[in-house]
């Protein structure tokens, strides 16, 4: 039975619940609701795990900071013996236009400092990916802000058909695997 691991990205805290940089969190609790999952604090991170199709997925939402998330991931991988070909890492990507995805086999950090650590810790990055776009409607020197701030109105409008693709996009990695997730979702 294949073990597979599924990060969203994002900042513990209340504080950074509703902001653009936490999409990962959110498109991990859209299905853990969708499969009526609990999440148990363990060491890193939020973790729970269910069975599907023949396959055991681990979802997880590192405690972490974003840029310290790779210490999170790389425990999780190696406690659960699970291959780094069986890890998605779900995030947002400023370099997309709000509401596209786009799934990736591997690739560099592309600026994301979660990406960036997650490399560093794996010394590694052939994992796999799923950017959310968030667009980039900032001024120059603001785009801290602009991931940390809240979602506008007409973005919500979206938003919940937006993550439930990305929930979709998320569970066929689970189970045709990356070529034809990136076939059928980019």
């Amino acid at each position: 039975m294949d073990k597979l691991l599924i990060v969203g990205l994002g900042n513990p805290g209340v504080g950074y619940q509703e902001t653009r940089h936490n999409i990962g969190f959110k498109i991990i609790d859209y299905l853990a609701d969708k499969f009526d999952l609990i999440f148990k604090n363990q060491k890193h991170g939020l973790i729970s795990s269910f069975q599907y199709k023949g396959r055991t997925i681990t979802l997880m939402k590192p405690s972490t900071f974003m840029n310290l998330s790779g210490k999170a991931v790389r425990y999780h991988l190696v406690k659960n013996k699970i291959k780094i070909t069986n890890l998605l890492i779900v995030s947002d990507d400023l370099h997309l236009p709000f509401g596209s995805i786009k799934v990736k086999r591997k690739g560099s950090d592309g600026g994301h400092n979660g990406h960036k650590d997650i490399i560093d810790k794996l010394e590694s990055s052939n994992y796999s990916r799923l950017k959310f776009g968030i667009g980039n409607d900032f001024l120059v020197g603001k785009q801290s802000n602009y991931v940390l701030d809240m979602w506008s109105e007409k973005e919500c409008d979206v938003l919940n058909n937006l993550i439930e693709k990305s929930s979709k996009a998320v569970l066929s990695f689970c189970t045709v695997g990356i070529e034809l997730t990136m076939k059928n979702f980019n």
